[in-house]
C-alpha cells in the first residue's frame, strides 16, 4: 500500500564538512523560531561588536585548525542494472552544473561534550546510537538519507564524484544508459528520440537517431504507451499517425513520460515488497489501466503488529512429541478438534472450525504435514490495477487447487473501541480494512489499512473464491487467532482472488448480512463485485 527515499551506506566520494552552528545530536535548529534562541543570537552579535576593538589591539592567536573531515555513512540499496546501455550521446555532451548540493553531516558541539565529563551515548536522527566515552575521539555518524538513489547518482555525476555504495565508480562515471524515451520527431527524413539517461538529470536529455538506439524493449514500450493514449482519447478506437506527422503532440509526450516514470516506480515498489516478504511466493505489480503509482502510506509486514498497549504472546506453552502427526495424538487432538489437513495439504474441516497447527515446542520437524499456514504463501501473486473501479486487486499467476492455503490476513491489532472510531473514518472514504477477531470474543480487530501484506489488496466479492479460517500456532490465546484464507474451488492462473468481507460464504444472500441498525449511522459502501448474488453493499 505501499510508495520512498533510498538509504545509502557510506562509500567513497563523500566527505563531511564542519558545521558553522553547533547543534547537539538528535536536535535540528527550527527555521523561523523566535524566543530564547533569537535573543541569544542578538546578544551574541552585540558581544562580538564589543570585543572587536579588543581583538584588533591585542595580538591575535594562531588560528585554530579546522577539524578533520569525517566520512558520511550513507545507507543505500544496491542499484539495479539496466540492460539498455549506450555510449556517450552524440549531438551534445552533457555538462554538469558548476555546483550542486552535496549531503553534509552534522558534528556535535564542543561545548556540549566536555573532555572532563564523558557523556553517555545519545540517540541520533535514525534511532541509532554512537558511543561517546571519549569526546575527543572521532565519532561515526549514521544519518538516514531521505533522497532517492537516482538523486544521489545525479549528484555524484554532477560533481564528478565516485561512490561505490550507490554504484558510481570510475568506470561508469561517464557511462550513459537509456532509462526511457521521452519524445519523437523526424528531421530531414531521419527519426530521432529524446532519451532520458539513467542517473543523469532531465537537463541532460538528448535527441538520438534511431540507428543509435539498441533498446528494442524501450522502443516497444514507447509505441505501446503512445497507442494506449490515442486509444483513450478516441474512446477505444485505435488511431495510427500519418506519415507526414513530424512530431508528437505535447500531451502525448507528457503521457509517455508519466507512464515511464510510473513503470519505474512500480518496479521499485515490487522489489521492495519482495525484499520484505518472508514467504516463498513472489510478488509482482502491474498497472495497465491508469497512471496510479504505489500507495504512499502502506508498509508491508509479515505478521501481526500490535498497537500500543496490546501484548502478543508468541510462545506456546506445550507441544507434541509425535513422529507422525497423522496417526498420533497431535496438537489438534489436545485442543479437542480434528486435524485440519489431509496428506495433500488441503483443508478438510468445515468453515468455522479452528485450525491448530504444530508450534515451536513440538518435536516434529519443518516437514510436518500439520505446518501449512506458518510456511506462508507458496504461490506467485500479482498486485494489479482493476478496470472496474475497485482500485488495486490481487490475482494468481499459477493454478491453485481447491481447499489449499493461499495467504494470511495480517495488519495492526487494535481494540474494538479503536476499530469503531477508525471504521467511521474508513466508511466515509469508501474503504474497508477492518477484520474483527470474533472467534471467541469481540475484543480485538485487525486493521490492514496502513500495515499489511498482499491481503491488503484483495477485493471483496459476494461470490468469493477464498474462505476464512481461524488458526492457532504459537499464540494459543483464543482472543487473537490468526486469519488464513483458503481456496474454495480451483482457481486458474490470471484469476482475481476475492473473499467475502462479511464472511457469509458463497451464495448467502440473507438479510442479516447487512446491518440495518439505526444506531450506527455509517456511510454505506457500494459493492462492485458484479456477482449474480451481489448484496449491493459491503456493509
Amino acid at each position: 500500500m505501499a510508495a520512498a527515499g533510498a538509504e545509502a551506506p557510506g562509500g567513497e566520494g563523500w566527505r563531511a564538512a564542519p558545521r558553522t552552528v553547533p547543534c547537539p545530536p538528535g536536535k535540528l535548529p527550527r527555521p523561523g523560531k523566535r524566543g530564547r534562541n533569537a535573543r541569544a543570537g542578538r546578544n551574541s552579535t552585540r558581544r562580538d561588536t564589543a570585543f572587536r576593538a579588543a581583538d584588533t589591539a591585542a595580538p591575535r592567536r594562531a588560528p585554530r585548525a579546522p577539524p578533520c573531515p569525517r566520512p558520511l555513512t550513507l545507507l543505500a540499496a544496491r542499484p539495479a542494472r539496466c540492460p539498455q546501455s549506450l555510449p556517450a550521446p552524440g549531438p551534445r555532451e552533457a555538462r554538469p552544473p558548476p555546483s550542486a548540493a552535496v549531503p553534509r553531516t552534522r558534528r556535535p558541539s564542543p561545548r556540549r561534550w566536555p573532555a572532563q565529563k564523558p557523556h553517555p551515548s545519545r540517540p541520533l536522527f535514525g534511532g541509532m546510537r554512537v558511543a561517546t566515552a571519549d569526546p575527543c575521539a572521532p565519532r561515526a555518524w549514521c544519518v538516514p538519507c531521505l533522497v532517492s538513489l537516482d538523486t544521489l547518482q545525479e549528484l555524484c555525476r554532477k560533481e564528478k564524484l565516485t561512490c561505490k555504495s550507490i554504484g558510481i565508480t570510475k568506470r561508469n562515471l561517464n557511462n550513459y544508459e537509456v532509462e526511457y524515451l521521452c519524445d519523437y520527431k523526424v528531421v530531414k527524413d531521419m527519426e530521432y528520440y529524446l532519451v532520458k539517461w539513467k542517473g543523469w538529470p532531465d537537463s541532460t536529455n538528448t535527441w538520438e537517431p534511431l540507428q543509435n538506439l539498441k533498446c528494442p524493449l524501450l522502443l516497444q514500450q514507447f509505441f505501446n504507451d503512445k497507442h494506449n493514449y490515442l486509444s483513450q482519447v478516441k474512446k477505444g478506437k485505435a488511431i495510427t499517425l500519418k506519415e507526414n506527422h513530424r512530431a508528437l503532440k505535447p500531451a502525448v509526450a507528457e503521457y509517455i513520460v508519466k507512464k515511464a516514470k510510473q513503470r519505474i516506480a512500480l518496479q521499485r515498489w515490487q522489489d521492495e515488497l519482495n525484499r520484505r516478504k518472508t514467504h516463498k511466493g513472489m510478488i509482482f505489480v502491474e498497472n495497465t489501466v491508469d497512471l496510479e503509482g504505489p500507495p504512499s502510506d502502506f508498509y508491508y509486514i509479515n505478521e501481526y503488529k500490535p498497537a500500543p498497549g496490546i501484548s502478543l504472546v508468541n510462545e506456546a506453552t506445550f507441544g507434541c512429541s509425535c513422529t507422525d502427526c497423522f496417526f498420533e495424538k497431535c496438537c489438534p487432538a489436545e485442543a479437542g478438534v480434528l486435524l485440519a489437513y489431509n496428506k495433500n495439504q488441503q483443508i478438510k474441516i468445515p468453515p468455522g472450525t479452528p485450525i491448530y497447527e504444530c508450534n515451536s515446542r513440538c518435536q516434529c520437524g519443518p516437514d510436518c504435514p500439520n505446518r501449512i499456514v506458518q510456511k506462508g504463501t507458496q504461490y506467485s501473486l500479482c498486485i494489479f490495477r482493476t478496470s472496474n473501479g475497485c482500485g488495486w486487486g490481487v490475482k494468481t499467476l499459477v493454478k491453485i487447487k481447491r481447499m489449499s492455503f493461499v495467504m494470511e490476513y495480517v495488519g495492526e491489532v487494535i481494540t474494538s473501541e479503536e476499530a469503531e472510531r477508525r471504521g467511521q473514518l474508513y466508511d466515509n472514504k469508501g474503504i474497508t480494512y477492518l477484520f474483527d477477531l470474533d472467534y471467541e470474543s469481540d475484543e480485538f480487530t485487525v486493521d490492514a489499512a496502513r500495515y499489511g501484506n498482499v491481503s491488503h489488496f484483495v477485493n471483496h466479492s459476494c461470490d468469493p473464491n477464498l474462505q476464512v479460517f481461524n488458526v492457532f500456532i504459537d499464540n494459543l490465546d483464543t482472543r487473537l487467532p490468526r486469519i488464513a484464507l483458503f481456496s474454495t474451488r480451483t482457481i486458474n492462473a490470471g484469476e482475481e482472488l476475492t473473499f467475502d468481507y462479511q464472511m457469509k460464504g458463497s451464495g448467502d444472500v440473507s438479510s442479516d448480512s447487512i446491518d440495518h441498525s439505526p444506531a450506527k449511522k455509517r456511510a454505506r459502501t457500494v459493492c462492485k463485485c458484479g456477482a449474480v448474488t451481489c448484496r449491493g453493499y459491503l456493509n
